[in-house]
């Protein structure tokens, strides 16, 4: 980065950023029930094999165990939170609640997101909130953190030093409006992004060459997200189904092209090429790894994909 950052959160995915190594992230899907067990079981695939992991926030509308309830969880089993919040469930004053309580409680990392729409979930008539959005939540956190003040303008005894991320999809439409998009998140604060799962890798590398161009690239950290695919029934589910994902028809010809009882491992593999590539891709800082609900596969892909050891700080 040319830009030298203030931000000093203690957060160990900041200080991987900032070392300039190349990070790997992951993500944990909290239960659908108040089954502790079930969130230690997934976190003892993820420890010690990526430098944080997002807790996610009612992820596709679903109701599930709290974001910052599981981050706990999370920390207790050592590893490192990144703490998802949506827009959708909360209005400012429960944002700003929620964000002194995660970190006081060691909550370092925060992911700022509008969330899902409630009308694709378990509670489609569920009013939705969106009070601020994340560009806006982005903006509170950065407010909350560097001013100390609350969006009313009331001062914060002992404002909370969150390391401060958001997403970005290259691949929604318009196209050209993506790196627009990501130039106002940066404009409001954000220290790093994590992309939506990337399939296309020509869409990819013209959304990072434009980045590059505008400078972005030197403003905050990118790591790019991977999904490996399970099977050809999710590949098809993720081309046809789901909004905002390119999966181009090569990747499910790939995997329609080896034995049944193989795609699996093709589609780790296809993940690990993407992952080099990535390495030596100017621009990119690291990668985000979303194993849906296959965090035991983690351990094994961090290997394949030679990222293993993490680093250490003390």
């Amino acid at each position: 980065m040319t830009t030298e950052t203030q931000y000093n959160s203690g957060s160990n995915l900041e200080k991987v950023l900032k070392s300039g190594q190349f990070a790997f992230t992951g993500e944990l899907g909290p239960p659908r029930g108040t089954d502790v067990d079930e969130v230690k079981e997934k976190a003892r695939f993820l420890k010690g094999n990526v430098d944080a992991v997002n807790i996610t926030d009612n992820q596709t509308a679903v109701v599930r165990m709290s974001s910052w309830a599981a981050s706990l969880i999370a920390i207790e089993e050592g590893l490192e939170p990144n703490y998802q919040m949506v827009c959708r469930d909360r209005n400012r004053l429960a944002m700003q609640a929620d964000i002194l309580g995660g970190y006081a409680l060691g909550i370092r990392n925060m992911l700022c997101l509008s969330g899902d729409h409630q009308q694709f979930g378990d509670h489609p008539d569920a009013k939705g909130v969106f009070d601020i959005d994340s560009i806006q939540l982005i903006a509170l956190v950065k407010q909350m953190r560097d001013e100390g003040r609350f969006l009313s303008g009331g001062d914060i005894h002992k404002p909370p030093k969150m390391f401060i991320g958001a997403a970005s999809n290259p691949f929604a439409d318009p196209f050209e409006w993506r790196v627009h998009r990501l130039a106002k998140k940066v404009e409001a604060g954000a220290n790093f992004i994590q992309t939506q799962c990337i399939y296309n890798m020509p869409k990819f590398r013209e959304f990072i060459r434009l980045a590059n161009e505008e400078g972005l690239t030197d403003r905050v950290y990118i790591l790019a997200g991977v999904t490996p695919m399970k099977s050809i029934g999710m590949a098809r589910y993720m081309a046809s189904k789901v909004p905002g994902m390119d999966v181009p028809e090569e990747i499910i010809n790939r995997l329609k092209g080896v034995e049944k009882s193989k795609v699996a491992q093709e589609g780790i593999n296809i993940a690990c090429e993407q992952i080099e590539e990535f390495k030596a891709m100017k621009g990119v800082h690291g990668v985000h790894l979303m194993a849906i609900e296959w965090e035991h596969m983690v351990p094994q892909i961090a290997e394949q994909a030679k990222v293993l050891p993490r680093p250490v700080f003390s």
